[in-house]
């Protein structure tokens, strides 16, 4: 079977790549599918995560962002020109590979991809909630934008989504909806977290969606009362970077800043807790990612993915209501008592397992099997 995964590029450390880079090379290994993946505005960007040795990777060269250069009138006629350029590229693609699906994780790309499919059954794999720009109060351009996008999402055969609450959000456009979680990459090590470090640990990016801000505010009423415990903070670029980098370092309150890493992992295992503080989830990936190694994870209860991995009280806490003094009294909660911790962490083990890749691949496998057999 021939496969090829559309996206915009894979340039940064990310969920997203990951989980895609990670999902083209175990069906190339597991069932020995064909697969191809094309970007489109990669340039000159290295992929972050290794390629399997028998996925054929492409970029497009479409460079969207050559529409900023201009202003007004001529930089809609350049998107116009551009769009034509991605639509006629795709086109030679796919004459040349003859996949038997094409899938794609964005919605801005999916009506050119409709447009050059053919008969070709087409799937569009949701990372982002359908709603995303209204839980972060975006402004009114910009939601009426993505649900613009959103709604060529009617033109896919399938849509996969990564939780039911997503899913039930895409099926007022496109009924033909499934859920498939994401495959994560557990821990298989033998050294769990023992917990006993004075650390709590976010992994994220400075986005609106990340919600950096309240993980401060959270931060300054736990320091009050353990000073002597530290917060380290994983975090890739986003818009709010320059905002927040400098009230970060202004705070002097025991937090520490560190950038993207391969070793993450190592990082899980040498902090206490994990923490999360999104306003939109649809997954979540580090979640089960440091439940793995034994971490107790807090998060608020966001629309939609962390309600579906945390047992609240039990592998972790769910903050209802994006209640900071209630998250705050959830973390000191796990300083005070390192046996809860330990519990939790062990219990986060266990549940964790529900993500392993020999679980969900299978899911693919039928999904693209049903729709070739159509």
């Amino acid at each position: 079977m021939k496969i090829v995964y559309v996206n915009d590029a894979l340039a940064i450390w990310g969920g997203l790549e990951r989980v895609l880079v990670e999902k083209v090379n175990e069906l190339a290994e597991r069932y020995d599918y064909e697969m191809y993946l094309l970007t489109i505005n990669q340039g000159n960007h290295p992929i972050p995560y290794p390629l399997h040795p028998k996925v054929v990777y492409r970029d497009l060269g479409i460079q969207f962002h050559k529409q900023y250069q201009y202003h007004g009138f001529r930089r809609f006629i350049k998107r116009i020109e551009l769009n034509h350029l991605f639509l006629r590229r795709l086109r030679e693609q796919i004459d040349l590979i003859s996949p038997n699906v094409i899938v794609c994780a964005r919605s801005e790309l999916s009506g050119t991809i409709a447009k050059a499919k053919g008969e070709i059954p087409f799937v569009f794999e949701s990372h982002t909630s359908r709603h995303a720009q209204r839980f972060i109060n975006a402004d009114f351009y910009t939601v009426k934008k993505f649900d613009f996008y959103n709604r060529s999402v009617k033109f896919a055969d399938s849509v996969v989504a990564l939780t039911n609450g997503d899913a039930d959000d895409w099926r007022e456009i496109n009924p033909n909806v499934c859920v498939i979680p994401n495959i994560v990459h557990l821990y298989n090590g033998s050294r769990y977290c023992d917990s006993s470090s004075k650390s709590v640990m976010f992994v994220g990016r400075f986005s609106t969606q990340k919600d950096i801000s309240s993980l401060l505010q959270i931060w300054q009423i736990v320091h009050l009362r353990y000073p002597d415990w530290a917060l380290h903070i994983y975090a890739g670029f986003g818009e709010e970077q320059d905002e927040l980098l400098p009230k970060i370092e202004q705070m002097k309150v025991n937090i520490f800043l560190h950038e993207p890493t391969p070793e993450i992992f190592e990082r899980y295992l040498e902090n206490s807790v994990l923490l999360l503080t999104s306003r939109f989830e649809p997954f979540g990936l580090v979640l089960p990612e440091a439940m793995s190694c034994g971490l107790p994870v807090i998060a608020f209860d966001c629309p939609y993915g962390p309600a579906d991995i945390i047992t609240d009280g039990k592998d972790g806490f769910l903050v209802k209501n994006r209640d900071i003094n209630e998250f705050a009294e959830k973390v000191c909660l796990l300083i005070e008592n390192p046996k809860l911790r330990k519990l939790m962490g062990q219990a986060g083990i266990e549940s964790s397992k529900r993500y392993d890749t020999s679980l969900i691949m299978p899911n693919w496998k039928n999904l693209f099997e049903q729709l070739t057999t159509k």
